[in-house]
């Protein structure tokens, strides 16, 4: 929701622009090797010399050159921090939270997961590809990897945990809906999903879809989700400028609590995780907005932090009471209306338009389920709809 749990840092970030290079660093593929030829050998073994080997079984491992490109720019992503990695990305735990200190969480996203390749003049399309080159230049795909030779006698393969990308239909905008998954290869041509995440049985190809990225396309990498947006795109989204605006304006309008009466306030974006005493609470069921109040719940507070179960004081609607939190990450917004809606159960709020796409879309979760998520924090959604219209009281006076 706007920045990592433990900070933005490097080449670790909740967001990253990919502008072009000042020297391009492309690459294209080339020959085509056999195994156990001298030029393959020296195509793995050569530190400047893009590379992909397949491994069809111990004896035999075909080899692809890549060479250098001119005309497009590679940006890679993954879990690896090493140097060829531009964008380093960690898994998402639901709640926008960081694991447990100590805790060592066995990673699903893969060391080098994919990289994006940029032309460098209009229209600047954006293709993505499944696996990255390590610092060696290599990409091996290892004997179980799904692999295949195609028609043209080009090699191609999936990768252990797979690349999958959803394009929105409608662009990203108000009218948009979800498209269907589909899975990358490491060549970029795109397949129906797999039985599960890592059957060696390769899903349909799907010949009349690209890998072209479109603003609002989703990639997941198994254990983290990327949206990608395009410049022009983020051109009609909301700045954060204005989401401070529409939150002042939210609290200039003196929302107040039906029991207390007191006055309630969003605090500042800077400010998205501590509880403020103006916080407003919504109870889940019914969308009434209150401020944290401890008597209707009738169970102490260590009990009631584990039970999230209370009665609405002004309807008697039983459900999740939880404190709002603005949904302060602009490039999730698919308008520029007022804040009028949360998600359920993590009271992240947003305009409707919002909340309804993102209730709407699958997203993976784990190795073969998908569910919805609020996209500030990856809480999966419940409720009927996922989220729910608040109703704010304004001043008696």
């Amino acid at each position: 929701n706007g920045s990592l749990p433990n900070g933005d840092k490097g080449r670790r970030k909740s967001r990253f622009a990919l502008c072009r290079r000042n020297k391009a660093n492309g690459v294209k593929p080339s020959t085509v090797h056999s195994s156990c030829t001298p030029q393959a050998a020296k195509a793995i073994s050569n530190k400047e010399q893009h590379s992909i080997s397949y491994t069809l079984s111990r004896a035999q491992t075909i080899v692809v050159e890549y060479t250098h490109d001119g005309n497009t720019d590679m940006f890679q992503i993954g879990r690896s921090t090493e140097n060829p990695i531009d964008f380093v990305v960690t898994d998402t735990v639901p709640g926008g939270q960081s694991h447990p200190d100590g805790q060592t969480v066995q990673s699903t996203i893969s060391r080098f997961a994919c990289r994006i390749i940029c032309q460098r003049s209009p229209p600047y399309s954006a293709r993505i590809y499944a696996a990255g080159f390590d610092a060696s230049k290599n990409i091996f795909l290892g004997e179980k990897a799904a692999k295949w030779r195609m028609q043209d006698g080009q090699m191609d393969g999936l990768t252990t945990n797979g690349v999958l990308v959803m394009h929105p239909r409608h662009g990203f905008s108000q009218n948009s809906k979800p498209g269907l998954w589909r899975e990358i290869s490491v060549c970029g041509n795109v397949f129906m999903l797999r039985e599960t995440r890592s059957s060696q049985q390769r899903g349909k190809m799907v010949d009349s879809e690209c890998n072209e990225l479109v603003d609002g396309s989703l990639i997941d990498l198994c254990g983290a989700t990327l949206l990608w947006r395009t410049a022009e795109g983020l051109a009609h989204t909301p700045t954060v400028k204005h989401l401070e605006a529409l939150r002042q304006e939210l609290n200039a309008g003196r929302p107040q609590c039906p029991v207390g009466f007191n006055t309630l306030a969003f605090p500042s974006l800077r400010r998205k995780d501590v509880l403020d005493e103006k916080q407003p609470w919504a109870y889940l069921r019914c969308g009434h907005v209150h401020g944290y109040h401890g008597w209707g719940g009738r169970r102490n507070p260590e009990v009631e932090a584990e039970c999230q179960e209370r009665e609405c004081p002004m309807c008697r609607a039983r459900g999740p009471y939880v404190p709002l939190w603005l949904g302060c990450e602009a490039g999730f917004y698919v308008d520029a209306e007022p804040p009028t809606h949360a998600f359920v159960p993590c009271g992240h709020v947003c305009s409707e338009k919002t909340t309804a796409y993102w209730s709407e879309i699958s997203l993976p979760h784990g190795t073969h389920t998908f569910h919805a998520a609020c996209p500030f924090c990856i809480q999966p959604l419940s409720g009927e709809t996922g989220c729910i219209r608040l109703i704010f009281q304004s001043p008696l006076d």
